[in-house]
């Protein structure tokens, strides 16, 4: 929320020498945290000048510029300037705003005199863009158009209110309340004990408020259909201002104060309706009355319908949607967008005011869904002061007739249905007892009367009525949470509790540290993935498998949890090419939800507030949890080792991803076995399976080419997936170590013939099997294929060392047992040694 100073001055007091920060720092005591400050970009001297004369110079380029004779006098002393001007709009006797040399516009643009068309300009006559008051472009800005007189040479920066700035705060969902000048202000009267000023309840709006209507325009609230139980509309009060010209310029003291708070100027009327929704916190929409046929209905949309928006875009409408209807059919979003065919123009003399209050569920599914988020849905997703339509509808009523020359006619309407704050019961002692400081009764009543509860004392307790701006505001805790805010989050004593002794990380979470320590040593980067996904994203990388699907996604296209980690890496490895890194190894620990196919998931209404759930109904949440396992993942694309003076480049590919899998298995003391495999997402013929025993506890291998490609990745994509909960329960509770033994080891290299479909780890094991205990270590170092080895079959080559515990080996005793393994694998394969 930005807030310009001058427009906060007028409902709090702020003392003159406060700066933006001053008064952040007043904010952040209530709870309001502080984001920037907005200052304006217009420095140096810029005044009011008046056209003396000028005389028109077509130029030889087509163009025809003006050289001016401007009077900038100031203080008795006589100043006129000749400066060239490409405008036409202006006429001799004009009030303009001059920048004089040595002044810098928004941009930066600075002024200088300098020699142009023949003449030396000094200075410029200056439009309301290059003033910043607004986008337009068709001319000087004529001080006369906005109602200003001012004598020549004043100070044209303070007579514009361009030397105003804004602090920005950043305000939290449960705080609608404060996305408004109004509820900033009571913020910094309560953290600072300055006066407040209700801007609701000035004489002028309270008037017009009271001022009965004569004659009914016809409101109608159908809803059929609420959402979630919730009826979408609780109050609409309409007022109608006839006789406006709405083409009159908005006066820049308003431009420049919403274009501080964000927002840019419109036209007069659209302008009027922006600066109320910012003063009150109210959304209000103007219709041209003219436009309307028939009275208004506000119902939800019927299948298939559609509108055509502000900005232009037909839209096709969901059951839920609620919208704004005359006799002709949809005219507005509500809540969120007006729709094009009642918007108000140049032409429009009458205006039809709405200030309404709209369901935030109903108004946040709408936004979302037509992916239109506005200031006005915005500030309805928090909570709108239902109270407060009255005064907003009168406010803008009160704008439109003093600067649009309107007059409020007896036409309007006032429906209320919102249901009145329940008083809640904030027990004695409770706020001691979750806040660890006691307060008393004159603090705890100051507190919820200074943020506009209504307080009544009973037997050991308080009844406060939250206001009608505070929906947040629902039960003790709530109310305690305000107390300490007010009263000041420094009487709350910062204590660190004690550790009872023998306490620590649990075996898993060293093991899940142990995980990522020995991935981010190898030279790969951790990172953390969102766990959402698409559809199609789920159905590439799980296939038909079952997946949570989330009630209330933050994404609509993206509303399943992972089963996998996978997408993650790939999303971050594709974000990380498109940005130049070419070269990653990227690595995740976290967990994937595994639903059990037909189960629905979901725990019902949650426990308010502190109150602790009984056992059943823990039991009842628990089981609406799908289950949650912590997965390890890890993708290596590009090249491993990078081009160096006298170094090839390695290529990443699947080695590295067994190679991580190997490594992880060591650091979680955990035996694993890799055999060919397959994986919807992975090569057919790039693919292992991970085994612990006969369980599959993961998969390594290369990304589908296809899939690849369709990603914009590399054609080689290495990825390695594993279940870590399931390794660390197959983990070794205690790591026996192996004592050094001082005797020589005996090596020697067994070349082994055999068919090409069987597995190379198969016929590894069996050598291990039947060289017994002599057999210290065995390494696979070649796979032949080709000239010298019958089709059909393959060599394979290991590497194998011998020792022995309390003598040196022979070469007869190493012989006999590798020939011991040759037998198992005879036995088994069908192996022949290979001459």
């Amino acid at each position: 929320m930005r807030v310009p100073v001058s427009w906060l001055r007028e409902f709090v007091d702020v003392p003159a020498e406060a700066t933006a920060e001053d008064i952040q720092a007043a904010l952040v005591r209530v709870g309001l945290e502080e984001e920037a400050v907005h200052r304006a970009e217009l420095s140096g001297p810029i005044v009011v000048g008046q056209v003396l004369e000028f005389a028109d110079e077509p130029q030889s380029n087509g163009k025809t510029i003006r050289w001016c004779q401007v009077d900038v006098s100031a203080n008795g002393e006589r100043d006129i300037r000749g400066i060239v001007c490409g405008a036409h709009n202006f006429l001799v006797g004009d009030k303009v705003v001059v920048s004089l040399p040595g002044a810098v516009l928004p941009g930066p643009f600075p002024i200088s005199a300098r020699k142009t068309y023949g003449h030396v300009s000094d200075g410029m006559i200056a439009s309301a863009r290059e003033l910043g008051l607004g986008d337009e472009h068709d001319g000087i800005l004529r001080l006369t158009e906005i109602g200003l007189d001012p004598e020549t040479g004043l100070d044209a920066v303070a007579l514009l209110g361009l030397d105003d700035y804004a602090f920005e705060v950043n305000v939290t969902p449960d705080r609608g309340y404060a996305l408004s000048i109004r509820g900033i202000a009571r913020e910094y009267s309560n953290s600072t004990g300055a006066a407040f000023r209700d801007p609701a309840h000035t004489p002028t709006v309270t008037a017009i408020a009271r001022t009965a209507t004569t004659e009914t325009f016809p409101v109608t609230v159908h809803d059929e259909a609420p959402v979630r139980g919730r009826v979408g509309c609780s109050a609409f009060v309409t007022r109608v201002v006839t006789g406006i010209d709405a083409s009159r310029p908005t006066p820049a003291w308003m431009i420049t104060r919403l274009k501080l708070a964000g927002v840019r100027s419109i036209s007069l009327a659209v302008d009027i309706t922006n600066y109320v929704m910012f003063e009150l916190g109210q959304p209000i929409h103007g219709y041209d009355l003219d436009k309307l046929t028939g009275g208004i209905t506000v119902r939800r949309a019927a299948p298939g319908e559609r509108i055509t928006t502000l900005d232009d875009a037909t839209r096709t409408l969901h059951p839920e949607d609620l919208l704004i209807t005359d006799e002709s059919g949809p005219i507005g979003l509500a809540g969120v967008m007006g729709g094009a065919a009642t918007e108000i123009s140049d032409a429009t003399t009458s205006v039809l005011i709405e200030a309404a209050n709209f369901d935030p569920v109903s108004i946040a599914r709408t936004a979302r869904r037509h992916k239109l988020q506005s200031e006005a849905s915005k500030r309805f997703e928090r909570g709108v002061d239902p109270l407060v339509a009255d005064a907003a509808a009168a406010r803008v009523a009160e704008l439109l007739v003093e600067l649009g020359g309107g007059t409020l006619a007896p036409i309007g309407s006032r429906l209320y249905t919102a249901a009145e704050p329940t008083p809640i019961t904030l027990r004695d002692g409770f706020i001691a007892s979750i806040m660890g400081v006691a307060y008393s009764d004159d603090e705890v009543r100051g507190s919820l009367e200074a943020i506009g509860c209504t307080v009544d004392r009973v037997e050991g307790a308080v009844l406060a009525t939250p206001p009608s701006w505070r929906p947040d505001l629902s039960d003790e805790p709530t109310l305690a949470e305000e107390v300490a805010r007010i009263v000041g989050y420094d009487r709350i004593p910062s204590v660190l509790p004690v550790a009872p002794p023998g306490r620590g990380l649990t075996r898993a979470q060293k093991l899940r540290r142990a995980a990522a320590t020995v991935l981010a040593a190898g030279g790969a980067t951790e990172i953390q993935a969102y766990p959402f996904l698409s559809e199609a994203t789920h159905r590439r990388f799980s296939d038909d498998a079952p997946a949570v699907r989330l009630a209330n996604p933050l994404d609509g296209e993206e509303p399943l949890l992972r089963r996998t980690l996978l997408p993650g890496l790939v999303a971050a490895a594709r974000r990380n090419l498109s940005r130049g890194l070419t070269d990653l190894a990227l690595f995740e620990v976290g967990t994937v939800f595994l639903p059990d196919a037909g189960v629905s998931y979901g725990s019902g209404p949650l426990p308010v507030g502190n109150a602790r759930p009984d056992d059943s109904r823990l039991a009842e949440l628990n089981g609406g949890i799908p289950p949650q396992s912590w997965h390890v993942a890890a993708l290596f694309l590009g090249d491993r080792i990078q081009k160096q003076p006298g170094i090839r480049p390695v290529s990443s590919s699947l080695a590295d991803a067994i190679t991580a899998a190997q490594q992880l298995s060591l650091a979680l003391a955990v035996p694993i076995r890799i055999e060919q495999g397959n994986h919807t997402a992975m090569h057919p013929g790039r693919t292992a399976e991970i085994f612990v025993g006969d369980t599959v506890v993961g998969v390594a291998g290369e990304l589908l080419p296809a899939l690849s490609e369709e990603l914009d990745l590399p054609r080689v994509v290495a990825a390695l997936e594993l279940d870590l909960d399931a390794l660390i329960e197959h983990g070794r509770r205690e790591v026996s170590t192996t004592p050094i033994v001082g005797f020589p080891a005996a090596t020697q290299d067994l070349s082994l013939v055999v068919p090409a479909d069987v597995p190379a780890a198969d016929v590894l094991r069996a050598v291990v099997e039947g060289a017994g205990d002599l057999l210290e270590d065995v390494r696979l170092i070649d796979d032949y294929r080709g000239t010298g080895v019958a089709e059909g079959t393959k060599s394979l080559t290991f590497a194998l060392r011998f020792r022995g515990q309390d003598r040196t080996l022979t070469a007869a005793e190493a012989s006999d047992a590798k020939l011991a393994g040759v037998a198992v694998a005879v036995e088994r394969f069908g192996a022949t040694l290979r001459e």
